[in-house]
């Protein structure tokens, strides 16, 4: 039997760890996660992958932008990063102009979520990226050529 001071302590304890989770779920940083298009990452032209992401007619934005050295040494890790200013953003993705499969990553972009983007992709060789962005159920481009020194798809 639990003498009155270590049932206090207890209770005490008790409650502190529900203040804790319950504080704790709210304070948890948020994570964009990659989604899968199958169609649109299995798309060999851009026509066909922005037919298969629902992008025809996609437009170029200054909101959009792409951060990513002129000069990539190795193709095989290029590492890029997409900031959208657009308003109610709900997915960022990265395209490559001159590789087998022209999608390389797509982020569902959740609503408490900053549009801010960063990854690595695989480029085979010099090529324009492109970053797509919807927002407000419209898509918007922002295009950067990126040089390879090395390649990284079979290069």
């Amino acid at each position: 039997m639990l003498n009155q001071t270590s049932r206090r302590q207890l209770l005490k304890n008790g409650g502190l760890l529900g203040l804790i989770a319950a504080f704790g779920s709210a304070l948890a940083p948020r994570f964009a996660f990659a989604a899968w298009n199958k169609a649109a990452f299995e798309g060999k032209t851009l026509a066909d992958t922005y037919k298969a992401m629902g992008a025809e007619g996609a437009k170029e934005s200054g909101e959009v932008q792409i951060l990513a050295s002129d000069i990539a040494e190795n193709g095989a890790v290029v590492p890029l990063q997409c900031v959208s200013k657009l308003p109610n953003t709900t997915q960022i993705a990265f395209l490559v102009e001159k590789n087998p499969n022209m999608l390389a990553a797509s982020f569902d972009i959740g609503p408490d979520i900053v549009a801010d983007v960063t990854t690595r992709i695989k480029m085979g060789q010099t090529s324009n990226v492109i970053a797509l962005v919807k927002a407000d159920g419209k898509f918007y481009t922002a295009t950067k050529e990126i040089k390879v020194t090395l390649g990284g798809c079979g290069g």
